[in-house]
């Protein structure tokens, strides 16, 4: 694990994941750092917790360093990046934007980073920020947390630096 206290770039954690990020199309880079800068700005005190693996790359925003505190996730993949509501089984939806059907999860495929601009889903963002357990901090500037990279997906990041 990778911490750091800005989320600026110009640490080992910010170019691992330009790395981590550098297997996907050149869209939905663009995507993902669209959504983490608006995110960013929504939540500037949230801890943005890093996770790889064969399938999918998840930045999570969270209120603190434990996963069960991510307020909501880009999930990132080949075909497109999702926002993904850890919680959002739970939350309200009256425009009935979240997908799919666990028991805990729901999530809002995102075409564009303006998306995250909508109303409904600002909302939905703020009911999740509400919803939580541990609140975000009231002051500071979030921490940037590489929490796991996937061992084939470690090499392969160390062969491009």
């Amino acid at each position: 694990m990778r911490v750091t206290q800005d989320t600026g770039a110009g640490d080992d954690s910010a170019r691992e994941l330009v790395a981590l990020l550098a297997r996907f199309d050149p869209a939905i880079r663009a995507l993902v750092r669209e959504a983490r800068t608006q995110l960013r700005r929504r939540m500037p005190t949230a801890f943005e917790l890093v996770y790889d693996n064969a399938r999918a790359l998840a930045i999570g925003f969270a209120s603190s360093e434990r996963p069960s505190d991510t307020i909501v996730s880009l999930a990132v993949y080949a075909r497109g990046v999702n926002l993904y509501f850890i919680y959002g089984a739970a939350l309200p939806d009256p425009s009935h934007l979240l997908l799919g059907s666990g028991n805990q999860g729901r999530f809002v495929r995102l075409e564009s980073a303006e998306m995250l601009n909508r109303r409904a889903i600002e909302d939905l963002i703020a009911a999740a920020i509400a919803e939580g357990d541990t609140p975000l901090p009231k002051s500071g500037r979030g921490r940037f947390i590489i929490k796991s990279v996937s061992p084939r997906r470690r090499s392969e990041t160390r062969l491009r630096r």
